[in-house]
């Protein structure tokens, strides 16, 4: 069984490839890790600041809504090939999830 297993040894271009593919995503994530930081640092802004509640809670759960876009591509990196069928499935789920949220709403206030 020993005599099957194949070593591949990267050249330096493969090297330097991967190396720099790396670099970026690393520098994607960073960005966005502090792109992060800064909505949420609006957000304990707001409500420090003593706006409305109906302004705070809306823009809060937008800032959310974004955050949570941002953690799916570049965290748990669903912008790479190979992951439309999760992301489809995610998309799928997040559009039932609303449509349910949307009809309880509109049942409970008409």
């Amino acid at each position: 069984m020993a005599h099957d297993v194949h070593t591949h040894v990267k050249s330096n271009i493969e090297f330097e490839y991967a190396r720099r593919r790396a670099a970026n995503e690393m520098r994607g994530q960073v960005t966005t890790f502090a792109i992060m930081i800064f909505l949420t640092l609006i957000a304990f802004t707001m409500v420090l600041a003593g706006f409305s509640a109906y302004l705070v809670i809306p823009f809060i759960l937008l800032l959310a809504a974004i955050q949570v876009v941002l953690q799916l591509y570049y965290f748990m990196h669903m912008s790479h090939k190979g992951h439309e069928t999760a992301t489809l499935f995610l998309y799928s789920g997040a559009l039932i999830a609303a449509i349910t949220v949307l009809t309880f709403l509109t049942v409970v206030w008409l």
